[in-house]
C-alpha cells in the first residue's frame, strides 16, 4: 500500500544505550501529563540471558522504518542511536508533535516476574486528553492489536485485556497530540518468549506485524 503524500511516521523506540550509566540524568523529573511528572527516562528491562530491551526496541524500529520507507512513508525516530542517553518522555511525545505525525508507536517489551506471565499488549491513553487521543488513537491501538494477532502472537494473560490496555500513567502517551500506541511486543522475562525476542528472525517478525499495522491504519 502506498504512502500519501506527506505522511509522516514517528517510529520511538524505548529507553537507551546509555541510560542505566547516567542515573541522574534519567531519574530528573519531567512533566508526565494530566498534571503528574515522573523521571526522564528508566533503563528497560533485559532477557535472564542479558539481551537488554533498548537493543531489542532499537532493532525491530530500524526494521520497522526500512518497511516504511519502502512504502514511502516519511519515518522520524526519536533517538538516532543505541548508545545515548534518552531522550525524556516529555521529549519523545515533543518529537511525534513536532512532526505533525499521522501516526505514532513506541515499541518496547515488558519484564514481569510474574510466572507464566507471557504475550504481547497495546497501551494507549484513557481517558483521552484530547481528539487525537480518543477515535483516532483507539483505532491505531486495535489496528495494531489485529496485526500483532495475525502474525500470531498471543495476547497478554497477565495485563489488559485481550491484548490492549488503556493507561493514564504514561507520559509518552498522555502529553501526544497525535494519534500514539505503546506495544509491549512480548514478555523478555519468559524463557520462550525471551527466545523469539532475541533472535533476528523473531524481531523481523515483531517488525513486519507493527508496519504492516501503520501502512493499514494509514491506508
Amino acid at each position: 500500500m502506498a504512502a500519501k503524500p506527506g505522511q509522516v511516521v514517528v517510529l520511538d523506540p524505548g529507553h537507551n544505550g546509555g541510560n542505566a550509566a547516567n542515573p541522574t540524568a534519567i531519574n530528573r523529573q519531567v512533566p508526565a501529563g494530566r498534571g503528574q511528572t515522573k523521571e526522564c527516562d528508566t533503563t528497560g528491562t533485559a532477557t535472564n540471558a542479558g539481551y537488554s530491551e533498548h537493543a531489542f526496541t532499537w532493532d525491530v524500529s530500524l526494521r520497522v522504518r526500512t518497511a516504511l520507507t519502502a512504502k514511502g512513508y516519511q519515518v522520524v525516530l526519536t533517538r538516532q542511536d543505541d548508545t545515548s542517553v534518552g531522550p525524556c518522555v516529555d521529549e519523545r511525545a515533543g518529537i511525534g508533535n513536532r512532526a505533525n505525525a499521522a501516526a505514532v508507536v513506541s515499541i518496547h517489551a515488558d519484564g514481569s516476574l510474574t510466572s507464566g506471565a507471557h504475550g504481547f499488549h497495546v497501551a494507549y491513553p484513557n481517558p483521552p486528553v484530547n481528539a487525537a487521543q480518543g477515535a483516532p488513537t483507539t483505532r491505531l491501538a486495535n489496528t495494531l492489536r489485529d496485526a500483532m494477532v495475525a502474525a500470531g502472537f498471543p495476547t497478554a494473560n497477565y495485563i489488559g485485556s485481550n491484548g490492549l490496555d488503556g493507561r493514564a500513567d504514561l507520559a509518552g502517551l498522555n502529553l501526544s497530540e497525535q494519534p500514539k500506541v505503546l506495544v509491549e511486543c512480548g514478555n523478555m522475562r519468559d524463557s520462550a518468549e525471551a527466545s523469539t525476542l532475541s533472535s533476528a528472525e523473531g524481531r523481523q517478525r515483531y517488525a513486519d506485524a507493527i508496519a504492516s499495522a501503520i501502512a493499514s491504519y494509514l491506508g
